[in-house]
């Protein structure tokens, strides 16, 4: 297996974002795959590498990355040392950040017989799940969409992170990293941003909209983000197939750091739905 980690995407007035690329020499033709992580997540997070290594092993190139304003550094990629860049990030700057990896994986693969660059599909974990089914809605170079424990809505995130006024007044509110024990911030101008953008940021929308095959694959035991969501993504859509996972909760049942060299029994189900769902044809 090539395995490529850290590749460093420099981009002109914007800041770099790092890549990593899994999959299989000796195949050709790989299908991409594209995940995209949440919020106060990154690429390393738990046992995204492991489920990267699954999903390379059964023959597709797996591609994962942090997105540019998730409070890691180039140097530091891992937890959050840069939380100037956490405050000032917000959703467009995602799609932004997203569009820009599809740009660089067709041009990155565009003479490498192994992988197929015109053959792509997304996977979006949480906030990256909604970030994932605005894309999948406008750029016709996605071919499958695969959202898990993804959110249904940004504006009841968005409107509600304290008293609107006071952030407004003071500039920033905090949210405590569970993890870490960091004071994160969130500088008004993410809910600016939403506000200017709020159409094309409507989840629900981008979802009635979907002409591709999307799988939606909740835990019922998740507390961060109600398996209602996943099944308002599913009325939303009823082309749409929806997977709910016993037992599981936001993050399928792993956490950060993972040691373990396995998947957790609940994130092995979501690799194999996924995989079951990506090779139909």
């Amino acid at each position: 297996m090539e395995i490529r980690k850290n590749i460093i995407l420099e981009r002109i007035e914007k800041k770099p974002i790092l890549i990593d690329v899994f999959f299989l020499k000796e195949s050709i033709n790989q299908p991409i795959v594209v995940f995209c992580h949440g919020y106060k997540g990154f690429k390393d997070w738990g046992a995204w590498n492991l489920m990267a290594e699954a999903f390379a092993k059964a023959g597709f190139c797996f591609v994962k990355f942090s997105f540019s304003h998730n409070g890691g550094t180039i140097e530091e990629p891992i937890d959050f040392p840069d939380l100037e860049a956490f405050g000032n990030n917000n959703y467009t700057k995602e799609l932004d950040d997203l569009n820009d990896v599809l740009d660089w994986i067709q041009d990155h693969f565009k003479d490498d017989k192994s992988i197929d660059a015109n053959n792509i599909s997304l996977i979006g974990h949480s906030r990256g799940g909604g970030i994932s089914i605005i894309k999948a809605s406008e750029d016709t170079r996605i071919n499958k969409l695969i959202t898990l424990a993804s959110i249904s809505d940004f504006g009841r995130r968005t409107a509600t992170v304290g008293d609107l006024e006071e952030w407004k007044r003071t500039g920033v509110k905090y949210v405590v990293n569970g993890r870490t024990k960091q004071q994160m911030p969130h500088y008004y101008q993410f809910y600016k941003d939403f506000k200017e953008n709020e159409a094309r940021l409507h989840i629900k929308s981008a979802e009635e909209k979907l002409n591709i095959p999307h799988l939606i694959i909740h835990g019922d035991n998740d507390t961060s983000i109600s398996v209602n969501e996943a099944k308002e993504l599913h009325q939303w859509n009823p082309k749409s197939t929806l997977e709910i996972i016993s037992g599981a909760d936001h993050v399928f049942n792993v956490k950060h750091p993972w040691d373990e060299s396995e998947l957790s029994n609940e994130l092995e189900k979501v690799v194999e739905a996924s995989l079951s769902f990506l090779k139909k044809e």
